[in-house]
């Protein structure tokens, strides 16, 4: 149901910042060509053919109406439209050359199409931004240069004004595209925040509590009791740790918005593993953060696998500008020399495959110092670069 409202916010939003826009064209289009009516009207009997001038004018006022409708729905706003009213705006302008005389037309006469000419100039920037913008107004232009004949200080200034036109018009668009993307992004963060603080409050009014009961009475209990609390605690640290790590915007690509390590990590936290973390933030691409914190994921489970249960490991979050480097650190026996050879010889490749190869398909390194007796240290270092490191 949430997931739905968004949905229809994000089509009443993306109406809100793309019809509008049209609109716009559609209202320029229209006040121009009641300009280009008044011109044409009130100077049309000294033309070469006075007829041709108000056919021109038809034409202009038909395909102004016909451009008004198509506008409305999706296709009308694509490219072969958009590509047929240049077109059709070029063959106006050019019929400057037929309809007026030698010195208008050559002169200091303004074109049959005049201002209603950049009509299909915002249209193309309103599509495809800045460059489209400026293409169709070298069309057009080279359409005003052939009418003229050659470039006159008035030529060339309405070139230019074409090119203006196109151009902060598409900048304009690209604007509004980008804030349109970022409240949705916005919208769709608040909507999974709040599921977030809806479910934190049913798990702590319920399971939290259970928990916490199970882990009391356990201890009290003592004997297979005192296990069973041992583990309703841990769960308990790390279902809350879960519940207060920050929640990040739903379908987050690796291209998305950058995702908190530590918030990604706080959920390891627990009464056996210590989590260390900056002051603030680091944030990774998401696909960076989620293998580096399945690599973590990784060293602690090993933890757990080879040190016993009852180890404690403390993992340390630094980082240092051009690289995010992340500490995992335990009380265990240590690992005798050779081992991890002997594991990956028989087939074990959990260090290789789930530590080593993730780093190393980020364009980082794991470095393993144990020493038998004094514990291990994992260390796992991913650069910030191209890989998906953000700054």
């Amino acid at each position: 149901m949430r997931l739905a409202a968004v949905r229809r916010w994000r089509g009443r939003h993306r109406e809100q910042g793309d019809t509008p826009l049209w609109r716009a064209v559609v209202v320029f289009r229209l006040a121009a060509l009641v300009y280009v009516g008044v011109l044409i009207l009130g100077s049309y009997r000294s033309y070469q053919h006075p007829a041709g001038g108000v056919l021109v004018l038809a034409v202009m006022t038909g395909w102004t109406g016909l451009m008004t409708l198509a506008s409305r729905l999706s296709w009308g706003r694509g490219w072969p439209v958009l590509a047929a009213d240049l077109a059709v705006t070029v063959a106006l302008t050019l019929s400057t050359l037929w309809v007026q005389t030698y010195p208008q037309s050559h002169g200091g006469s303004v074109t049959l199409t005049t201002t209603w000419a950049a009509a299909p100039v915002l249209g193309a920037a309103v599509r495809g931004g800045p460059w489209a913008g400026a293409g169709a107004a070298a069309v057009l232009g080279t359409g005003t240069i052939a009418t003229r004949q050659a470039i006159t200080p008035s030529t060339a200034g309405s070139v230019v004004l074409l090119f203006l036109a196109g151009a902060v018009s598409g900048y304009v668009v690209r604007l509004v595209v980008r804030a349109e993307r970022q409240l949705a992004a916005a919208a769709r963060l608040e909507a999974a925040t709040r599921e977030r603080e809806r479910l934190a409050r049913g798990i702590h009014d319920g399971v939290l509590q259970v928990l916490t009961l199970v882990q009391r009475r356990g201890g009290e209990l003592g004997g297979e009791a005192a296990e069973l609390a041992r583990l309703a605690g841990e769960q308990e640290v790390a279902l809350r740790g879960l519940v207060a790590a920050p929640a990040a915007a739903p379908g987050a690509e690796p291209g998305g918005a950058p995702v908190d390590l530590c918030g990604l990590l706080a959920a390891e936290r627990s009464s056996h593993v210590t989590l260390s973390t900056p002051a603030g933030p680091v944030p990774l691409t998401p696909h960076t953060a989620r293998e580096l914190a399945a690599a973590v994921r990784a060293a602690l489970d090993n933890v757990v696998r080879h040190a016993g249960a009852s180890a404690r490991a403390w993992v340390l979050v630094e980082d240092l500008g051009d690289e995010v480097v992340v500490s995992v650190r335990d009380d265990g026996p240590g690992i005798p020399p050779g081992r991890l050879d002997r594991a990956a010889a028989e087939g074990r490749l959990g260090v290789a495959l789930s530590m080593r190869g993730r780093v190393r398909e980020l364009g980082g390194t794991v470095s393993l110092h144990s020493t038998p007796g004094e514990g291990t240290e994992v260390e796992l270092r991913v650069p910030r670069g191209p890989q998906g490191a953000v700054r």
